[in-house]
């Protein structure tokens, strides 16, 4: 049935409500079968092979319990978290909010999930050898009561790095109070220099997201960062707490904004860190990305990847198959043969 049939009666849900049907209908479907890299759109990246650049980003599957079905939607990656070491309820509902006539999306759900423990154990059960099934990321984070939030990151890649084909930082969300103060330069330094240690001789790479509510300074200092720990790939970037022009009558909710209106200022960042990191560190772009020629530019600006949530709840489930057979279309058009011809090119 096309999705236009059926998000009527899904929009008739509360938002959080018809997201964990999703989650549920997604448990029910059978395990799609090896995934086959796309000739065209496959790449390496912080030395892992994406069949595809389309990823779905964290906040969808929160709990790690589909990641591993996504590529049967066309992801070539799946984020899943953000996992805390102990589990933890969240903010209070109502927490998430369709902005429908501004096709966005503003939460403040607060890394609710069950814990890194719980997901682990669930994860491993349907982990895949590499090239059979999605790359899976894990976001990790800090517990909103944590005393010490750079153990609690320690904490995260100790248990999570066995697990996954990358780690992601996770400190950008703005709904725990204080996180996005570990961007700022020295409370970052030590972040990183505490998060490379634990990770030690394994070989999983870690990313690095950050806001896009950012000062040129503070891009600065977090692309200098990055090149000194040795960060594997940056991801730019999270909701906004900014509120551009809005017509939803949730305009004002708190929390953050993701969808159409971040698109700009998410292309924006991205620029920002390219030109000042040019091609020594992989960047992944996020934000406000809804088609194919959205997708196209954000890879011609610098982004070797691409990820995507808050679209889905307006385009369907398969809005990343539509994407990479757009992105080929794009590519054929202007003479390209591989993605990784096109990454920054407009930034060159």
């Amino acid at each position: 049935m096309p999705y236009r049939l059926i998000r009527p009666l899904l929009f008739a849900l509360d938002a959080e409500r018809a997201h964990n049907l999703s989650i549920a209908a997604l448990r029910l479907m059978p395990t799609p079968g090896p995934l086959t890299p796309d000739p065209m759109l496959a790449s390496q990246v912080a030395g892992i092979p994406f069949p595809n650049p389309v990823g779905l980003a964290a906040g969808y599957d929160k709990e790690g319990r589909v990641a591993h079905k996504m590529h049967g939607l066309g992801f070539g990656f799946a984020e899943l978290g953000t996992l805390t070491p102990l589990a933890q309820p969240g903010n209070p509902q109502p927490r998430l909010f369709r902005l429908v006539e501004d096709r966005a999306v503003i939460n403040r759900f607060g890394f609710n999930n069950g814990g890194q423990g719980a997901a682990a154990d669930r994860i491993a059960r349907y982990r895949r050898p590499v090239g059979e099934g999605p790359v899976i990321g894990i976001n990790i984070g800090a517990n909103k009561d944590a005393t010490d939030r750079i153990a609690d990151y320690v904490t995260g890649v100790q248990v999570m790095a066995p697990l996954a084909d990358y780690l992601t930082v996770n400190i950008s969300s703005p709904n725990t109070p204080g996180l996005r103060a570990l961007q700022d330069r020295a409370a970052l330094d030590a972040l990183l220099g505490a998060v490379m240690a634990a990770r030690g001789s394994r070989a999983t790479p870690i990313f690095l997201k950050v806001a896009p509510d950012l000062e040129p300074a503070d891009v600065e200092d977090i692309a200098a960062a990055c090149l000194d720990h040795r960060i594997d790939a940056l991801i730019v970037s999270n909701t906004t707490i900014t509120r551009p022009a809005l017509r939803s009558v949730h305009a004002g909710e708190t929390g953050g904004l993701s969808g159409a209106p971040l698109t700009d200022l998410s292309l924006q960042k991205l620029r920002d860190f390219r030109r000042l990191l040019g091609a020594r560190l992989p960047l992944i772009g996020v934000g406000g990305i809804a088609d194919a020629e959205q997708a196209y530019a954000r890879i011609r600006a610098g982004a070797s990847l691409v990820q995507l949530y808050s679209a889905l709840v307006y385009e369907g489930p398969y809005l990343a198959k539509r994407i990479n057979h757009g992105l080929k279309a794009l590519m054929r058009r202007d003479g390209f043969a591989t993605i990784d011809q096109i990454v920054g090119i407009d930034a060159s």
